[in-house]
């Protein structure tokens, strides 16, 4: 993930752990990114790590869907074709899938997907 990517979802994790306490440890990240050795590498895909996983799963249904993936973009970039995958993967199963721009954009999502 790159650093400005980082900083807005630290930002935003760090909000819902404030706002949201009796919920925190159900907003959580998914360790998908970073260069690791191929040792490592090899390790974690064979504990599940998956290309494409959103950055961030709130566990918490809301608003019809089972739960919330959180995909964090900063400026232009753009979802991979395993990103885009997993969303549509996802979204069948009944879960909503967003990408965050902001930390606004993320605000509004999680304020939405918990208003029943």
């Amino acid at each position: 993930m790159k650093q400005e990517e980082s900083s807005l979802q630290r930002c935003c994790v760090a909000w819902f752990r404030l706002q949201y306490p009796k919920l925190a440890t159900l907003l959580f990240a998914v360790p998908n990114g970073g260069s690791r050795n191929a040792i490592e590498a090899a390790r974690m895909k064979g504990e599940g790590v998956t290309a494409g996983v959103a950055d961030l799963l709130l566990l918490v249904p809301g608003n019809s869907f089972h739960g919330l993936a959180i995909e964090m973009k900063a400026g232009r970039n753009k979802q991979t074709e395993k990103q885009i995958a997993w969303q549509q993967a996802v979204e069948a199963q009944g879960y909503r899938y967003i990408v965050c721009r902001s930390f606004d954009e993320f605000r509004q999502a999680i304020k939405n997907h918990l208003t029943k």
